[in-house]
């Protein structure tokens, strides 16, 4: 096979897979950075074009890209630009930002408040608890993975859990 089928066929392959994961990509994008952002985003598929070659069909295809997503948000997360500029989104820009079709315009407004309480909340976590948290109830990663992932116990990872939950139940405890 020439490599020019190979690269178009791969590149065929990652169109279908970014219409069928960036929802997923975008949630976790969001989740762990406090916003959407495209740059990530974009970094997310050249990388997985990149390295579909190395992708092995023994887990599933959504932990992988997803697992590329969570490192490039760390990554992110580490560097100079995120650090300078994690406090410059305002209320209104996260308003903005969460899209909710309920046609109540109270209802609607309510659950824009308890989301912005939420992603609020989630942001105050340690980065440890947070990206635990992130992973198991976005990710939808299980202790073993995490574990895998994060090179530590998986009794680490439950009392990182048990511990993100609860600050995030006393941070929420209004909205409970």
């Amino acid at each position: 096979m020439n490599m020019g089928f190979w690269t178009f066929n791969r590149g065929k392959i990652l169109k279908s897979l970014i219409q069928q994961y960036k929802n997923n990509i975008r949630k976790i994008i969001s989740n762990m950075t406090g916003s959407y952002n495209e740059d990530i985003e974009q970094e997310v598929y050249i990388k997985t074009w990149k390295n579909m070659n190395k992708y092995k069909e023994q887990g599933k295809f959504k932990s992988w890209i997803s697992t590329i997503t969570a490192n490039l948000c760390r990554d992110y997360m580490k560097s100079s630009y995120f650090k300078n500029n994690q406090n410059s989104v305002t209320d209104e820009e996260t308003l903005i930002k969460i899209k909710d079709e309920n046609t109540n315009i109270e209802d609607e407004f309510i659950k824009k408040q308890r989301q912005i309480a939420v992603v609020k909340a989630v942001e105050k976590l340690k980065p440890k608890f947070r990206e635990v948290i992130v992973m198991y109830e976005m990710m939808n990663m299980n202790y073993e993975q995490i574990a895998e992932k994060l090179n530590c116990p998986v009794g680490t990872v439950r009392s990182r859990l048990f511990n993100a939950r609860k600050e995030l139940s006393i941070t929420l405890k209004d909205l409970i």
